[in-house]
């Protein structure tokens, strides 16, 4: 029955489409196989915007590995599975990468669970005025703080949106708006 599902999707060619087929595929399966078509799954939503789609395939590939005493890559998945289902607001999805992280032997504290890319109201503030075009030196005199402390939090902030210019940070600011 997924057999006919699968070619059906991989002939439609919508890379949501094909990847949430191939998810379910590789749950049914299970096994060896069943890790191949959720690892496909993942891949095929490479560059695609469905980010929740990425999250619960991140999420099921982890839980497969886990299963699969793998625990290492396991953890890999799970955590990306984990931080993308935090920063889109999928708190269920969250929760259940969060206890399966648990069960793979992570070391979690009930902390981990909160959005740990959001940024803090430093990071956002000191982001902000760096994406108007305002140099360290400028936010720092502003701001009345060290310029090492403004170069601290914008790393952050970088590290936390997934970005590494300047250029970037307009864009990747528009969900704090």
């Amino acid at each position: 029955m997924l057999a006919g599902e699968l070619a059906r999707a991989r002939a439609f060619g919508a890379p949501a489409a094909l990847a949430n087929t191939l998810r379910a595929a590789g749950i049914v399966e299970g096994d060896r196989h069943g890790l191949e078509l959720l690892q496909e799954a993942l891949a095929v939503l490479d560059g695609s915007p469905a980010m929740l789609d990425r999250a619960l395939i991140h999420v099921e590939l982890g839980a497969a590995l886990r299963r699969d005493n793998q625990r290492r890559a396991a953890r890999e998945q799970l955590d990306a599975g984990l931080r993308l289902a935090q920063r889109w607001g999928a708190h269920p999805l969250a929760q259940r990468a969060y206890d399966e992280l648990l069960a793979s032997g992570a070391r979690l504290r009930r902390a981990d669970l909160d959005d740990r890319d959001a940024l803090t109201p430093s990071e956002l503030r000191i982001a902000r005025h760096a994406a108007r075009g305002l140099t360290n030196r400028e936010i720092a005199g502003q701001l009345y703080l060290s310029i090492k402390t403004v170069e601290m939090h914008l790393g952050r902030a970088y590290r936390k949106l997934g970005i590494t210019a300047r250029a970037q940070l307009d864009e990747a600011l528009r969900q704090y708006a």
